[in-house]
Parts: C-alpha cells; structure tokens; sequence
C-alpha cells in the first residue's frame, strides 16, 4: 500500500497539462531471472505512466552496459560483482556506495539492492558429488580427471574460471564453454560434471543438484540493483521512484519463486512480473499478451528487413565492386581478399564491433548482414565476367561499342547468371545469419530461438527454426523463378 501511495503522489505531483509519455526502454540479459527484472522493470515504468519497451535477451554484459551508457538503454538490472569485478574492473571499488559513486561520473545512476544475491558458485549432480565425496571447491583438486562446463563468459571474466583456477589450483583441463541453459541439460545428461551455477537458478532444487561451497571465498556478493541513465532524475522522476519502490521488495526466495514460475511452469516472464506487481505491491499492472501468429508475424516482418535491407545494400556496392575486380586484375586481388577476410569474422563478434558505432537494434544486425553479403556476389560478378568466351567480347569490340555499352548490353547479361547464382547464395546465408541478430536486439526468428533454448522449450524453438528454414527455401525458389524470367534460356544451366 505504502508503494502504490508513494507513486500516485509522485504522479498527482505531475503538471496537469497532458503531455506525451515518457518512453523509457528496458534491456535484459539472456538469462530467466534478467528478463524476470526487465518485465518488472517495465511493468514499473508503465505504472508511473510512461510507455516502456523491453529489448530483452541481449547478448551480454557488456552489450547491456555499452547500450546504458549512449543512451540505447534507459535500464537493466545488474550485479554488484559484476560492476566490481568486470565493468569497472582494476578501480579497486568494494561496497555499494562506492560503486554508485563511480558510476555517477559516467552519467549513471545505481539503485540500492533489490533484496538478494545471486552469486557465482559452482554444482554438481548429488549423485556424482558423493560418489567422490566433494563438498567443497577446494576438494576439486583431488579429481583432475572431471569435465567442466562454463558460460563463456564466466570462462573470461575477472572473477570468472581464470582466477578461479589460480586461487584453488585447480588441475582441471577438459573445460568447455557452453550456454548457461544448455550447460544444464549436459550436467543432468552427464556429458559434464561441474558447471558454474547462478545461486537463484530454480534448476539447482529442481534437478537437486549439489552446491559446492565456496571455502575460499572467491566469488564476490552479487546483489542484484537497478541500473539507470542519471538523466531520468529530470526527465521521468516518477519512473525512477516506480523503480525505486523495488527495492529491498525480492529477497532470494522470492526471486528463486519468480525464476521457477518462468523456467519450470512455462508461464510468462511478463505474466509472471505483473502477478507479483499486483500482488506484492498493489499495482494495477497487467502483461501484455502476444499470440503465437501475432509472434510468427512481428518475427517475420523483423527477418525480412534484415534480410532484405542488407541484400539490397550489398547488391548496390558488390556488383559494381565485382565489375571492378574483373577489370583491374590487381586491384580485383585486393578487393576478393578483402571481402573475404571479412568473411571470416565470426557473425557474433562482427555484431558486437558495430554496436559503438551504431547502437543495438536492428542497424549492427543489418550492417553485419550487409559485410556477409559482399563475398558471393563480388567473387560471382567477378568469375562471371572473366568466364565470358574471349570470341564474343571481340565481335562485341568488332561491333565499336563502347565499353559502358558493351559491359551493359554483352558482358552483363552473359555473366547473369553467375551473378543471380551469387545473390541467391548471399540472400539465403543471410536469412540463416540473421537470427543471430537476435543477440543485439533485432528481433526476427532468432528471437523465440534464444527463448526455446533458455527455457529449454523445443516448441519454442522450433517456432524460429521452422519459419527461418521455410523462408530460405521460399527465397532461392524466388530467385529460382528470377533466373528463369530475366536470364536466356541458352545460358541457363540445366
């Protein structure tokens, strides 16, 4: 009651003359109990009045953190260790106050802990724990022999396994990087025996699972605190004291309960915020439902611009590029390298270079697209050119056309088909890389493929998988049909 005081008095407090709401954007993590936050979160904002949207299951930390701090984020949860040992690594900050203090001068604002902590700490199966009676991380050491399975990256932070490795001298050396979720299916399934554990995963009492103690006492308290752009104090004050109003509200069993509902019962993570918001603190929240069509459909407007938008953009720079190639020998070199050195770059690690330059969202996801793109059609352009028979460029010499007018109306429509081949081939590697976009919140099939493989729900999965791999095939049938419209028969194989 106290709280839905608080915020009717903040919002009567509000100039009468109606203004346009407060749009406010949420991010989340790609983990249950982060998006869990993130709908609370937003559920909060759109109860002070401003409309708020959740990008949720970005890629990680720092995608979050980078998006807070150019202002393509509003809010996020995040974890006092995590500031401590990762974001604001080598300042020597401990303690709540002395994060805040710091993270003030970048323009942010840190809320005080939400009530729990959800540390780092390491679990195995009850079983394979007493078979070889390990209690304790430090007993690890006696078994050099077991397979462990770590997030990537838990396998690269600071208080992660390097430094975990070091301060017990651990003599494990068969460690693989696997998906936090996925990480839990290979430890039920024994393919791994020890994996690292977020303390308020619902799968640690739901498989009964063996939490070793931490007798060291590596791992730092991660209390779990709203993180928000400064600006907001001015700008929507009555959003921040609806955040506000959480703290100290989700002690560990509750947040435990929360996680249980979402990943164990399949309801909601939207549904699952509203109902403690209404229940918890008397807010008149509701979550917004989405059928599975009204999903099919948003994800496939959001692939077909990605997709579509990067193949356009690389059909305008790639044939010109690849005519080039096929003209100047030595700069055609240079320019098949170079495209094909970008080739190389691994999809999530070109995602994350383009968001300093151009946010999160679809406009990385699309440029990425776009560099994926060039390869096929350049390297097409360019052996469709150079495969033209020497007898026909000369009559077309023979003929005094110019060389606009024989690269259009003769070595073009020769090479056509080679270069419908290469198009196909970028539009249909596109529509397969673009669900990764989902990553830095583009959205598209990748989306419920993300959900599925978190809530280890194949149907949900599939929902993205499907429809991706049908519209591939629509795509090369399309371009199928193109080739038999605009090429000549004589010069069509088959």
């Amino acid at each position: 009651m106290r709280t839905a005081v608080l915020l009717l008095a903040v919002l009567l407090a509000r100039p009468a003359a109606s203004q346009e709401p407060t749009k406010v954007r949420v991010g989340s993590k790609k983990f249950t109990e982060s998006v869990v936050l993130g709908e609370l979160a937003a559920g909060l904002a759109r109860s002070a009045g401003a409309e708020a949207e959740h990008r949720r299951e970005l890629g990680g930390t720092r995608i979050l953190f980078e998006a807070l701090r150019t202002g393509e984020l509003d809010c996020y949860a995040e974890y006092t260790g995590t500031l401590e040992q990762e974001l604001l690594a080598g300042r020597g900050l401990e303690g709540w106050s002395a994060l805040r203090a710091a993270l003030a001068k970048e323009g942010l604002s840190l809320g005080r802990p939400l009530g729990f902590n959800n540390t780092y700490a390491l679990g195995m199966r009850e079983e394979r724990a007493a078979e070889l009676g390990i209690e304790r991380i430090s007993q690890l050491r006696g078994a050099p022999e077991l397979v462990l399975g770590f997030t990537a990256e838990f396998l690269d932070r600071g208080d992660g396994w390097p430094a975990l490795q070091a301060a017990y001298s651990l003599p494990q050396q068969t460690v693989r990087g696997l998906d936090h979720d996925l990480a839990y299916r290979g430890l039920v399934g024994g393919s791994i025996d020890v994996m690292d554990l977020y303390s308020t995963d619902a799968e640690i009492a739901a498989h009964g699972l063996r939490v070793l103690e931490d007798d060291l006492a590596h791992f730092p308290r991660y209390e779990a605190c709203l993180l928000w752009r400064s600006e907001l104090l001015e700008t929507a004050p009555e959003v921040v004291a609806a955040w506000r109003s959480l703290e100290g509200r989700l002690p560990a069993a509750v947040m435990i309960s929360l996680n249980a509902e979402a990943r164990l019962d399949g309801r909601p993570e939207a549904e699952v915020a509203a109902s403690f918001l209404r229940d918890e603190m008397e807010l008149g929240v509701e979550a917004e439902a989405e059928t599975a069509i009204g999903r099919l459909l948003r994800h496939g407007g959001e692939h077909l611009l990605l997709t579509g938008v990067s193949l356009a953009a690389a059909l305008v720079v790639a044939i010109p590029l690849g005519i080039a190639a096929a003209r100047h020998r030595r700069l055609g070199q240079v320019l098949l390298s170079a495209v094909g050195v970008v080739q190389t770059i691994p999809s999530l690690a070109l995602l994350v270079i383009f968001i300093p330059l151009l946010g999160i969202g679809g406009p990385p996801a699309i440029a990425a697209l776009f560099l994926y793109s060039l390869l096929p059609i350049v390297r097409n352009t360019h052996a469709g050119l150079l495969g033209i028979a020497p007898e026909l460029q000369e009559s077309a010499v023979a003929l005094g056309l110019p060389d606009g007018a024989r690269l259009r109306l003769v070595e073009l429509p020769l090479a056509l088909p080679s270069i419908l081949a290469g198009v196909k081939t970028a539009a249909v590697l596109n529509v397969g890389t673009a669900t990764l976009g989902a990553l830095v919140g583009a959205g598209g099939y990748g989306e419920p493929i993300l959900t599925g493989i978190r809530l280890a729900d194949n149907a949900r999965i599939l929902e993205g998988a499907v429809p991706a791999a049908l519209l591939a095939l629509v795509v090369q049938g399309l371009f199928d049909l193109l080739e038999r419209r605009i090429v000549s028969p004589g010069l069509r194989g088959g």
